[in-house]
């Protein structure tokens, strides 16, 4: 697949790829495509690297990877209707009770509580990793506020601005009818599918998130409205935003707040963010929240290891696409021999996210390794463990010329009356040299993903 790629670039002069990786760059800046780093000592602000070489799947790949997707998504979302119902899973034993009703991402709030289409995860980023030429293994699967739709929409649209002959040799499946699908799926939720005036909003906890620019992006690209906390209130149990004429009924409220926030008389009373008397309207039937509260259970790692069981019990089918490996710390055995190999071994706290919390074994230090083992010895429930894998490398232009890096696919699914995945999907790269780290946050950076049409 990469052939023809490698002899177009063979033709090419040795700073071309360094030349349209600074056109690149200054796109970026133009657009204001930027991320924010909490913590950081330096701007806040950064651009995420991008990388000019693409990362290519075949279509009958792509094939494969949308029927395990699309398998995936169907399970979780059954299992999230159970939890919150009959808990027959949990009658069943297939998962322990006390790893979903103990766990904080599980909301008593939403018990016996129905959304529309029963669809509780309406927008899904599940990361994908290839470990051999034919096997890919889901890393984890995002089901509350996932990130990164927007990059994959710039970097197309770079791509193309910057290599348009590439486009015209190579049959690239479109991914720009996003936010019009994202749109589509909004509206097939709403309270009342027969009104013919939907208010959608875009709901954002302000300029100083650090996935902002997406939200106005996905909000200017959709045509919607992008709201925080205040710009909203309740009234009569339906929600309101105000405008600078009269006040404007919204019946769906894509999210991008976590769930404490949402309203600070049901959930955090601290929360700045929310809006008061959101969680009732949401309740009553008024309004509909993407994605729902609760749906964090979902893609809790704790629960990771049983999405195996998950996908069985509600589809009937043994899983499309296989997990990781994965130790549960809070299993005493498990705990054992984690502790015994934390040397050869990867470990992710249960609620973390964006590289932070977790060991990577074979590149920590004697001392890290000796500190991370206190620290899981003192809360082993917080902790889950998995093999370190051989991750897939594709060429990707460095400071030395090209060089391959390992990289992880995020595909975007829409859910709503029915399943909508976006072809190929944000490509992150690791652009250390022998880094497992993808994350922004951690120096990874992004590449347009291909996916070839037959």
């Amino acid at each position: 697949m990469y052939a023809r790629l490698s002899q177009w670039l063979e033709d090419k002069p040795s700073n071309f790829l360094t030349k349209k990786s600074r056109d690149a760059e200054t796109v970026f800046r133009r657009l204001g495509i930027t991320f924010a780093v909490y913590g950081a000592e330096e701007a806040t602000e950064r651009l995420i690297p991008f990388d000019p070489i693409p990362r290519i799947i075949s279509a009958s790949e792509w094939r494969r990877l949308s029927a395990g997707i699309d398998q995936r998504v169907r399970a979780l979302n059954a299992f999230l209707h159970d939890i919150y119902h009959r808990q027959e899973i949990l009658r069943a034993g297939r998962i322990p009770a006390n790893l979903i009703l103990q766990n904080e991402a599980f909301l008593p709030e939403m018990v016996g509580f129905t959304p529309a289409r029963k669809v509780y995860s309406h927008i899904i980023g599940t990361d994908l990793v290839r470990v051999s030429a034919d096997e890919f293994y889901v890393l984890e699967d995002n089901t509350r506020t996932p990130s990164g739709v927007s990059y994959m929409m710039e970097n197309r649209e770079t791509m193309m601005r910057l290599f348009p002959e590439l486009f015209q040799t190579h049959r690239v499946a479109a991914v720009e009818q996003y936010p019009e699908l994202l749109r589509q799926t909004l509206e097939s939720v709403t309270p009342d599918p027969a009104k013919s005036d939907q208010t959608i909003v875009v709901m954002t906890p302000g300029i100083y998130n650090s996935a902002y620019f997406e939200h106005a992006f996905l909000a200017d690209s959709m045509g919607v409205e992008l709201v925080e906390g205040p710009d909203l209130f309740v009234d009569s149990g339906k929600v309101f935003m105000r405008t600078t004429r009269e006040p404007k009924q919204v019946d769906v409220i894509y999210r991008r707040i976590d769930d404490a926030f949402l309203d600070p008389l049901t959930f955090n009373p601290d929360s700045m963010l929310g809006v008061p008397g959101l969680f009732d309207a949401y309740r009553a039937g008024n309004v509909t929240i993407c994605n729902a509260p609760g749906t964090g259970i979902a893609d809790d790692k704790a629960i990771y290891a049983y999405v195996p069981d998950i996908i069985e019990f509600y589809t009937g089918q043994k899983p499309i696409l296989n997990n990781v490996p994965t130790w549960n710390c809070s299993r005493t055995d498990d705990l054992a021999y984690v502790l015994d190999n934390l040397e050869d071994i990867v470990v992710k706290e249960v609620h973390g996210s964006g590289g932070y919390g977790m060991l990577i074994g074979p590149t920590a230090s004697k001392r890290e390794i000796a500190e991370f083992k206190k620290i899981l010895e003192a809360n082993p429930s917080n902790y889950i463990a998995q093999p370190t894998l051989a991750l897939s490398a594709c060429p990707t232009h460095v400071a030395s010329g090209i060089a391959p890096r390992h990289v992880d696919l995020r595909p975007f699914v829409l859910i709503g009356d029915q399943v909508r995945i976006t072809p190929g999907g944000l490509t992150r790269v690791a652009l250390k040299k022998g880094s497992l780290v993808v994350n922004s946050s951690q120096g990874g950076g992004t590449k347009d993903t291909w996916v070839l049409e037959d």
